[in-house]
């Protein structure tokens, strides 16, 4: 019996791999002296690329490109904000899963919770993202003599910001400056240094300034390499930064 189970298990197998690639969907094909895959036939995932905002609108777009400049300028160690495609990578997730509050709960009551306590708002980060830049543009034209951030000073532009990260610019409404503003260095962070897949870190150019080369799977033969470059090319999830893709 032992014997039959496992001709029978052996013709089973072996059926199985003639009548099938590997791939799920794929045609029939028999496996000879081959690996069950060829270059280029899976899928790649699909990269975020400037252009067609697919939440933000203008004027958002305008007050964000200006503020995450002011967080994260321009200098000879590394782009801005805005020129990693950091307002690329809020817009993306903002039209997304993370903007839709999709692994948030968002449900009542909505009392005012401690800060060790995360995530407190009835809006969705989409909503509140909306709400907030909205009541901002509110405060600033009326304390600005009706201007808007984008067009302010450098200065006066970190002047507002330092207002909203202690909570002392004022707004209209459920948001509070502080919580917007703690929410949205965040996101800044996390787009700056993404991989380039997400919209942000354009180029791989915030990687190359920390000296981080990225996903690679392996990184054990370097872990008690202190203050050492890692000697190997850049690489993120859709492959080496500098592949090329048709």
């Amino acid at each position: 019996m032992l014997a039959l189970s496992a001709a029978v298990s052996g013709a089973a197998a072996a059926e199985a791999l003639s009548g099938h690639d590997g791939l799920l969907g794929g045609p029939s094909e028999t496996l000879t002296n081959t690996l069950p895959w060829r270059d280029g036939l899976a899928d790649a995932p699909e990269a975020a690329s400037a252009g067609n905002w697919r939440y933000l609108n203008g004027a958002e777009v305008g007050f964000l490109t200006a503020a995450v400049d002011r967080l994260i300028p321009a200098d000879p160690t590394g782009p801005s904000a805005s020129e990693a495609g950091v307002v690329v990578f809020l817009d993306r997730q903002l039209a997304g899963d993370y903007g839709n509050g999709a692994h948030f709960y968002l449900q009542g009551p909505w009392q005012k919770g401690d800060t060790t306590q995360g995530y407190q708002s009835r809006f969705t980060p989409a909503q509140f993202y909306r709400h907030a830049i909205s009541a901002i543009g509110q405060a600033v034209g009326k304390s600005d003599n009706g201007k808007v951030f984008k067009d302010l000073s450098a200065d006066r532009q970190d002047a507002l910001l330092k207002q909203m990260e202690t909570g002392d610019l004022k707004l209209d409404g459920p948001i509070t400056s502080k919580a917007f503003f703690t929410m949205f260095l965040q996101n800044v962070l996390e787009g700056y240094f993404s991989d380039p897949i997400y919209g942000g870190n354009k180029g791989g150019a915030a990687w190359a300034m920390i000296g981080f080369p990225g996903a690679h799977y392996d990184y054990s033969e370097w872990v008690t390499a202190y203050n050492q470059r890692i000697p190997v090319p850049m690489v993120g999830l859709r492959g080496r930064l500098a592949w090329s893709r048709s």
